[in-house]
Formats: structure tokens, sequence, C-alpha cells
């Protein structure tokens, strides 16, 4: 399986990112940035932008003008 992964600076920024987001009050996107930091990305577990359209009904256009479609 393709696994995205980041260097140590890369991984270190997230992780600077996902302590701003805490002390923001953005818990999950914290955890987020964090997990990504630590773990990677899974890319067979990620969703195509034409399954994303899909599954919201979107066409080429709604797609870019929709929040939080994809």
């Amino acid at each position: 399986m393709a696994r995205l992964t980041f260097d140590r600076d890369e991984a270190a920024k997230l992780r600077d990112s996902a302590r701003e987001h805490a002390t923001a009050g953005d818990g999950l996107l914290a955890y987020v940035l964090e997990h990504i930091a630590s773990e990677g990305v899974d890319l067979a577990a990620c969703a195509s932008y034409d399954d994303v359209r899909a599954r919201h009904g979107l066409g080429d256009d709604d797609a870019a003008r929709t929040a939080g479609a994809a």
C-alpha cells in the first residue's frame, strides 16, 4: 500500500500547527494534524475527487463552491 510520510521538518510543522489549533479550541483538527505527522497518510484509504463529488451529488462547478464537500 502507498503511504504518504513526512520528513522531520514537515512533521514538526504539522505538530506546531496542531498545537496552535488545540490552543484555539479546535481539538479535532489538532488531533488529525498530530496523527498524520506521526502516522502519515494511507493513500489507499483516501477517496478520489470523483468519488467525493459523486457521494455529494455535485458537478464540477458545484464542488468548488460547496463548503465541506470534500
